[in-house]
């Protein structure tokens, strides 16, 4: 069984879909932080020189392990030449 095979079927359980729906807003970040900097092609010890966030610090971050403030998220995105969007979105029910 491949993950993708494992994953399908795991979320066909209610507990299971869930609890992965309430983690999607930090996966999303973590998603769009990563690609943003692959994007303009800098390493995370460069990101940490242009915005003086340790590259530890930019490494929890992308996995997941930080909880960066607006603030911070703000200096990331300079450091990246990008701008923050954070958006409200209605929610769907499955």
């Amino acid at each position: 069984m491949t993950f993708e095979e494992f994953k399908r079927e795991e979320l066909k359980r209610p507990e299971v879909r869930a609890e992965y729906e309430a983690l999607e807003p930090e996966f999303s970040f973590m998603r769009a932080m990563i690609d943003a900097r692959k994007k303009t092609g800098i390493t995370q010890k460069q990101l940490a020189e242009k915005t003086g966030i340790s590259q530890g610090d930019i490494s929890k971050y992308e996995s997941g392990s930080g909880n960066p403030s607006i603030r911070t998220l703000q200096r990331l995105a300079a450091g990246l030449g990008m701008r923050v969007k954070i958006e409200f979105q209605t929610m769907t029910k499955v």
